[in-house]
């Protein structure tokens, strides 16, 4: 008997702990390569101005998509979307670091892998927009930080590896002065790989000036010195002798971070390179054969049950996108669905729908501008050259008209004819089938994933507390969406003044605040609903009464609009100060008799350190106080 036991025993072991050898070996390793801020400017996408000689490689062995969207054209919302599986503006986390809780049981992709056996490492970007963003990265990553690498993982362990490479982003090829500029990315390429102003691709949407050129070549070499990082990268795997156990993703976050590029819904802000390299051992998760194309629509919020899918693990049921790669294939589909909304100390909210062909985008605050004053663009000389030209009349309209100081409430682009979006058919008779039809499924997205964010962030404080909005809009009786949906639309219809007035006194302080925000847009309505604002400056919603006070200050009854604004800027709501300072900010002179209050809440708003609300708090004052000392935006 012992001697059968000794002789079975090997063979019993073997039995019991193969499953997870097994499995470890036959699942892909996966490379997610992500650059910050750019668009699809690759010599693979044909751009005759890019220099990306290791893209361009990579991309004749992998299938390329023509058709791949962010979720919002700003970082921290599309990351949100990216590693939690479910669209930011229905978590109620689309506002530039907001940090809303997630609901309970909600967790990263890379929490599912590593509880499947994965190694998972992130070098070294998270920005998820999540409140305790640290303990939930924690949990995502066995490995965090500058020196992340899948080097660090367990021998013949699967690795879900990402490498986030910043050189592309908006204070590199934007923000960043000459010197700055020069030192950080200039000195790092040859002069042979340095882009030549005179002869670089000029966007139509900019003017064709010798500005522009300047600007549009420092982008470029930040894609230059970005692919030779991406070249690295892919070294390093094929001198491991793991490329061929390795699925390689290559895309960015959003669009170019340039003046018409990042914050915006147009495909310059939201189109996104995406590569995938799946190799011969994985094949059948191939969408194509290497060097293909794929024109299949793809969302960011595709992304997570996709990555699951390649590891063999099964989706949470609250993932909101499909898996566009393995088997069984999903049917395509028909839309990708983008959200704008507040980005530092810019307040917005829009969304868009786009389908194959057509683009449309519903503007529910069309009296800002898609350029508004925005203390860290603004750092930009390219943009404030723009902006001055514009105001000036310089630039006239048509191409330039993503410059005015208001947008319209409906846009729609043809982008087959019309690929850079410059001209608004939303007007056009002969596309009203399309128009409608885009409309619709716009409207039937909101609904289906409950648009967490047409609050207020201080009205998300005062309804959901320490809890999550996601959680909160579910609730039965909780959300009246439809309602603020229905009052959200009348923004900027002049017909609606009668209507808007008669809900500055609903029942529900969401569907009020939409009516306020309403007349902020009308100043010749909010004359004639003066009685009513004033009387909404002692709303129980501070959302409200800062929104009825900026619109007074535009149609008399200044004196009581400034004391509201004054007292909300000195509360202990910072979301609400934020939005005070924003509405003062916006007023310009009509706010110079609060200059004296101004100076000390600024410094007080500076001194906060490692404070997000009060570090946009001291931009938009800052830029206030500028003005009003003399100083130009």
């Amino acid at each position: 008997m012992r001697r059968l036991v000794s002789c079975l025993l090997p063979a019993l072991l073997a039995l019991v702990f193969a499953p997870a050898a097994v499995g470890q070996t036959e699942r892909p390793n996966i490379l997610w390569i992500t650059c910050e801020d750019a668009s699809a400017t690759l010599g693979c996408y044909g751009d005759p101005s890019a220099r990306t000689p290791h893209i361009d490689a990579f991309a004749q062995t992998a299938v390329r998509y023509t058709r791949a969207f962010a979720a919002a054209p700003v970082c921290s919302p599309s990351r949100a979307t990216l590693i939690s599986g479910v669209h930011a503006n229905s978590l109620g986390n689309p506002h530039l670091r907001c940090e809303f809780p997630l609901p309970a049981g909600f967790r990263g992709y890379s929490a599912y892998l590593r509880e499947a056996g994965y190694f998972t490492s992130n070098n070294v970007k998270t920005d998820y927009n999540v409140r305790d963003e640290r303990a939930f990265s924690r949990e995502c990553w066995s490995q965090l930080g500058n020196q992340a690498h899948w080097r660090q993982r367990t021998a013949g362990q699967p690795f879900m590896a990402v490498f986030n490479i910043m050189d592309t982003h908006q204070t590199r090829s934007s923000a960043w002065s000459e010197e700055e500029f020069e030192r950080g990315v200039g000195r790092h390429l040859t002069r042979e790989e340095r882009a030549d102003p005179k002869t670089v691709t000029v966007p139509p949407f900019y003017p064709d000036t010798e500005s522009s050129r300047r600007a549009m070549a420092r982008y470029y070499d930040c894609v230059t010195l970005m692919d030779k990082k991406v070249g690295a990268i892919l070294r390093e795997l094929e001198q491991d002798g793991l490329a061929e156990d390795t699925i390689v993703f290559f895309y960015s976050d959003h669009g170019m971070g340039m003046p018409r590029g990042k914050r915006l819904l147009y495909d310059s802000g939201m189109h996104v390179p995406l590569l995938i390299r799946v190799p011969k051992k994985w094949e059948k998760f191939s969408p194509g054969a290497a060097g293909s194309v794929s024109d299949r629509l793809v969302s960011f919020v595709d992304f997570a049950p996709t990555l699951l899918r390649l590891a063999g693990v099964r989706s949470p049921a609250h993932f909101q996108g499909q898996p566009f790669l393995g088997a069984p294939e999903v049917a395509p589909r028909r839309y990708v669905f983008g959200a704008r909304d507040r980005v530092d100390e810019a307040f917005d909210t829009a969304r868009s729908a786009r389908d194959e062909r057509w683009l449309y985008i519903r503007n529910y605050r069309p009296h800002l501008s898609w350029t508004p004053p925005e203390a860290f663009s603004d750092t930009s000389r390219f943009r404030v050259e723009l902006r001055a030209a514009a105001k000036a009349g310089k630039l006239g309209s048509g191409p330039t008209a993503w410059l005015a100081p208001r947008r319209p409430r409906e846009e729609l682009y043809d982008g087959q004819a019309d690929p850079h979006q410059l001209h608004n058919l939303a007007d056009d008779p002969r596309h009203r089938a399309t128009l409608e039809r885009l409309r619709g499924a716009l409207r039937g997205w909101l609904l289906e994933i409950r648009d967490a964010s047409f609050l207020a962030e201080e009205e998300v404080f005062a309804r959901v507390g320490d809890g999550s909005p996601y959680a909160w809009a579910r609730r039965t009786g909780a959300y009246p969406f439809e309602r603020v949906l229905e009052a959200a639309a009348m923004v900027g219809d002049p017909q609606a003044v009668a209507q808007q007035r008669t809900l500055l006194a609903d029942g529900e302080s969401i569907v009020r605040y939409w009516a306020a925000v309403g007349f902020a847009a009308n100043p010749a309505g909010a004359a004639v609903a003066r009685e009513e604002l004033l009387r909404a400056l002692g709303d129980s919603s501070a959302a409200v009464r800062i929104e009825a006070a900026g619109a007074l200050l535009g149609a008399g009854g200044a004196d009581d609009a400034r004391r509201v604004l004054a007292r909300e800027l000195e509360g202990s709501e910072l979301n609400a100060a934020l939005h005070a300072a924003r509405t003062l900010e916006l007023a310009g002179e009509l706010a110079r008799p609060l200059l004296p209050q101004l100076r000390p809440r600024l410094v007080k708003a500076k001194g906060a350190a490692g404070n997000h609300l009060q570090f946009y708090i001291s931009m938009s004052l800052g830029s206030l106080v500028k003005e009003l000392d003399g100083g130009s935006r």
